[in-house]
Parts: structure tokens; sequence; C-alpha cells
């Protein structure tokens, strides 16, 4: 199958967009309530001071929002995705800074409210995340072949390494 008989929707994981609207959704309702309502697995808050957790959290926060818009502003730029490999940018760093950065927000805001639950709600979310990108990287490997395998080779999965 060649890179343009490949159609966008045919590229992702099955019920992509509904994973990225449930995963949010569940996370932030788990946080909430573990986090400031019940409180049942916080404990480690009492250890760790507010302040060195709302530093943490703004710090980690601003990396993801920095993470996530420069990827977005990288992957799309048309409206429909492009039938070229795009190894420039982030993209030579990280072959998947997007799904990086949304997972970066998640543990910003687990650094806020030092959840157990969340800590465990988190990484459920990254091992389907992982599936995802798995899935996707299949098909980026029939679309571009060789030149595929050489920048999976060349670029991190997941942490961008700007020194690799």
């Amino acid at each position: 199958m060649t890179k343009e008989q490949i159609k966008y929707s045919e590229r992702e994981y099955p019920h992509t967009h509904l994973i990225l609207i449930l995963t949010p959704l569940i996370f932030s309702i788990i946080w909430l309530l573990d986090g400031f309502i019940l409180e049942w697995s916080t404990w480690l808050n009492h250890y760790i001071p507010t302040l060195v957790r709302i530093i943490l959290f703004m710090i980690t926060l601003g990396v993801a929002l920095t993470t996530i818009y420069i990827s977005h502003k990288k992957l799309f730029t048309h409206d429909n995705p492009s039938n070229e490999l795009i190894t420039n940018g982030i993209l030579k760093y990280s072959r998947n800074p997007l799904y990086f950065g949304i997972l970066i927000l998640y543990i910003s805001l687990i650094l806020l409210s030092i959840s157990l639950i969340s800590i465990v709600l988190f990484i459920l979310i990254f091992l389907i995340y992982n599936k995802m990108v798995n899935f996707e990287e299949k098909i980026l490997e029939e679309m571009f072949g060789e030149e595929y395998y050489k920048y999976k080779s060349d670029t991190s999965k997941w942490i961008p390494i700007p020194l690799k």
C-alpha cells in the first residue's frame, strides 16, 4: 500500500479521538476527587511542602504546554496529514512529541497533588498511549519503509533526546 492510498483515518488507532477525550476526563475526575476531596492516597503531601509541589507543577506544566504547542504547530500545518515523513524540528528528537507533551501534562497534575491513585491511572493511560503509538508506527513503517526504520533507529520514541 502506498502512502497516498492510506487515508488519514486509517493512520490512527481506532477511536483515538474518543480516547483523547475520555482519558483526561476520567483522570481529572479521579485526580480532583482523590487529590482535593476524599484524599484517600495523598499522604505523601504531608512530606512535600505545598510550595515545592506548586513550583514543580508550574515547571512541568510549562514544559508540557510548550511541547504540545510546538508539536501541534509542526504536525498540523496543513488541513490534511503530510504524505512526507517529517523528521525535523521537534520530531528530530522525539517520534511522538505531542503525546509526550500530553503525558507530561498528566505528570504536572500529579506533582501538584501527589495522589497515588492518579499515578496508577497515569501508568494505565501511558500503556494506552503506547499501544496507540505502536499501532500508528506500524502504519508509518508500511508507508515509508526503510526511511521510517532509519528515523525510528535514530530518534527516541518518547523522551526528546537533543544530543542523540
